[in-house]
């Protein structure tokens, strides 16, 4: 089956990537020439572990291709999967242009009958919107529309992708055309036991919405609990393995840090309580996560201010003037370049905003790149660094915000002769207390005696 896969940005080239690496020939289509010159050279433009492997061997046995001719890759194809980008606008709705524009494109392009796959991540209806701009503008082609949502984790697309827990196929409750293709498509992860669920357009789109704004709520809620622990002498760790332990709540995003970040929890979660208040049913819980994450991590700008207050006590107003903060972790998470909504992007504009002067530390290449892309007109005293020593010589505070296996690992005992001041405050609880205190550090995590 040939299969065509417009977007090349995280979702896309993993989607390509991976239907390629089961067996299926896959042509990669993307409008910017300049990203697709550079992955035929061989440069993968996202940081995901071990996409560069399998686009590279893929490419090899001819069974993945890249072109920016969406018309020539879309009549050689059976199924089209559409994974362009449905960015956030202003008021939290999510920009369709993309979209549109390419369903368009395909509507006009198409010579026989297709099978149309979303991808990308769209409000409820939106699909039945897509069929009826193929159908209008199709010529009398037959198109089958497909809703089928990506749970690929960043930093672990590629494994996500070819073990998925389960696939969820939204169709026309009349097309079993469609139903019978994404079967071929899958077949291989059904006989691998992977749940396959069948359900209308509607209730598949809606599904990807629910799980990410399921899962941002458990992240909010272990922040909460770990504030709380702070406040009245508890222990996160303990608290959350307490917890963790009964199957009806499970482990999973029981780890507090400094707040969700990323391309989807914010947007998903934003996005969902617009359609609620477009449909009239307002998801307050919801609501309230979006407003306590955005809450936690200002407060945790507030906190390092403070805890370097205590350290030397000095009035906090003043306590960070002119002080070195070495800042490890940029990205949003660990194994991944994204800084979408990260909170370095909050915190260190904080920072120096107090008067320090802030060095970033992040082991990825283009997240450093992208963040002073970000921020070079508002915070142009920002520096950002890929060697680690450089960030951290004559640091006054260190501030973990990313748990890198690079920052993890870190020997503090061997550090502290190249500091300044032996302060660090972790907000991945990457390290042990007791041993940091052993260490002579003056040592703030989160949720942690």
């Amino acid at each position: 089956m040939i299969i065509s896969v417009i977007g090349t940005g995280h979702v896309g080239l993993v989607t390509g990537a991976g239907f390629s690496e089961m067996g299926h020939t896959v042509i990669c289509i993307d409008q910017n020439q300049d990203k697709i010159t550079s992955i035929i050279d061989g440069s993968i433009p996202i940081y995901e572990p071990s996409l560069d492997e399998i686009v590279s061997r893929n490419k090899s046995s001819g069974r993945l291709h890249f072109t920016t001719d969406l018309a020539e890759g879309i009549c050689l194809s059976d199924v089209i999967f559409i994974a362009v980008d449905t960015p956030q606008l202003s008021h939290g709705q999510s920009d369709l242009s993309q979209l549109e524009s390419v369903t368009h494109q395909v509507a006009k392009a198409s010579n026989n009958k297709k099978t149309i796959v979303i991808k990308s991540t769209v409000p409820v209806s939106t699909c039945r919107r897509i069929d009826r701009i193929l159908r209008k503008y199709g010529n009398g082609t037959v198109f089958n529309v497909v809703s089928n949502p990506e749970f690929l984790r960043e930093g672990k697309a590629v494994y996500d992708f070819m073990n998925p827990d389960r696939i969820v196929l939204g169709t026309r409750s009349d097309d079993k055309d469609a139903k019978r293709t994404m079967m071929k498509i899958y077949e291989p992860f059904e006989k691998d036991h992977v749940e396959i669920i069948y359900t209308t357009l509607e209730t598949s789109e809606l599904i990807k919405y629910s799980a990410n704004a399921f899962l941002a709520t458990k992240v909010a809620f272990i922040n909460e609990m770990a504030n709380l622990c702070d406040a009245v002498g508890a222990n996160i760790t303990e608290l959350a393995r307490g917890i963790g332990l009964d199957n009806r709540i499970g482990s999973s995003f029981l780890k507090p840090g400094p707040g969700y970040g990323g391309s989807c929890f914010p947007k998903d979660t934003l996005s969902l309580t617009v359609q609620a208040q477009e449909a009239n049913c307002p998801v307050r819980i919801i609501e309230s996560v979006i407003n306590s994450n955005s809450s936690h991590i200002r407060r945790l700008g507030r906190r390092v201010s403070d805890f370097c207050a205590e350290c030397w006590n000095i009035d906090c107003k003043s306590s960070l003037l002119g002080k070195k903060i070495a800042v490890l972790g940029l990205s949003f998470k660990a194994n991944t370049d994204d800084i979408r909504s990260a909170a370095s992007t909050v915190i260190i504009p904080f920072l120096i905003k107090q008067g320090a002067k802030v060095m970033g530390f992040d082991p990825v290449l283009s997240a450093t790149e992208k963040f002073t892309d970000q921020f070079q007109d508002t915070i142009p005293t920002f520096e950002a660094k890929t060697d680690l020593d450089t960030v951290l010589w004559g640091a006054d505070v260190v501030l973990v915000l990313t748990e890198w296996e690079e920052i993890a690992k870190i020997d503090w005992l061997k550090k502290r002769s190249i500091l300044n001041s032996p302060i660090v405050v972790d907000f991945r609880n990457l390290f042990n207390p007791d041993l940091m205190r052993k260490y002579g550090y003056h040592y703030a995590s989160l949720g942690r005696p």
